[in-house]
């Protein structure tokens, strides 16, 4: 069975880890499923949002280390592994550190999610977590660095003490904690994460897709912009959306009291 399961449901896809045996660890194989499953994300225009989420009673465990004397070998052992030796752009883009989708994608965790399951929590844009959930960037417990953006992005996320804290220590965060310091949006019952994600996914699905999709990329490209600077590029996503058929149909359909038929154009 695939290591990553992809399922698409009206203008959502849902992305699944799917190695439970080893608690969704990241190897070479997921690395290139998540990675194809974010550029089809972009290029498939019937899809609005995409849900990251883990099958089994954990979400992500981070980084399989089994691999990563193999990818230092040079010897790749399969397929995949061959692809992330020639193709380094797939690491870090399965990981939602660079080349990130231009739509919106929801998190979902159960369980832990550790070092890269942390990590990859930070490229996401809106997030839910069971309520036995525990978050913690540990690379620095096994000597390694994160690798996938943390020591940039935590930061910025949650402010400097707390992830210097995280980073340095190592140790696990509460989900309860977590949502307090904003790193996620929603705690609900164990069991109920991705029923709340795709709740989430359908209300953003909904909207105008142009919208959504500027609003994103000001969200992003104006991260650490001082004001005048960040409203330039709001100006032109702003624009752009607003001179759309969406934009149009928008305002038409609440006067007609009908539901919008949004276009994407």
């Amino acid at each position: 069975m695939s290591a990553v399961l992809i399922e698409q449901e009206n203008h959502t896809l849902t992305v699944t880890l799917n190695r439970p045996e080893k608690r969704n660890a990241v190897n070479c194989e997921v690395m290139c499923r998540l990675y194809d499953a974010w550029r089809d994300l972009d290029s498939n225009d019937d899809l609005r949002v995409a849900i990251l989420t883990g099958r089994g009673d954990t979400f992500c465990a981070g980084m399989d280390l089994s691999e990563i004397p193999k990818l230092r070998s040079g010897k790749p052992e399969n397929e995949f592994m061959e692809r992330v030796m020639k193709e380094p752009a797939v690491i870090y883009g399965a990981w939602l550190k660079t080349d990130r989708p231009g739509k919106p994608v929801i998190l979902a965790a159960e369980g832990f999610a550790r070092a890269g399951g942390t990590e990859i929590l930070q490229g996401t844009d809106i997030r839910v977590a069971g309520e036995s959930a525990v978050f913690g960037v540990t690379e620095v417990q096994r000597g390694l660095f994160p690798m996938a953006g943390s020591a940039v992005r935590l930061r910025r996320q949650i402010g400097y003490a707390v992830a210097a804290e995280m980073l340095l220590g190592g140790e696990d965060l509460p989900a309860r904690r977590a949502l307090e310091l904003g790193l996620i949006n929603h705690v609900v019952p164990d069991g109920e994460a991705l029923s709340k994600a795709k709740e989430i996914a359908e209300r953003l699905s909904s909207n105008g897709p142009l919208a959504v999709r500027g609003i994103l990329a000001t969200l992003r490209e104006t991260e650490t912009l001082a004001e005048e600077e960040a409203f330039v590029i709001e100006q032109q996503h702003g624009m752009k959306v607003m001179s759309s058929e969406d934009a149009a149909e928008g305002p038409r359909a609440f006067l007609e009291k009908r539901p919008a038929q949004f276009k994407g154009r």
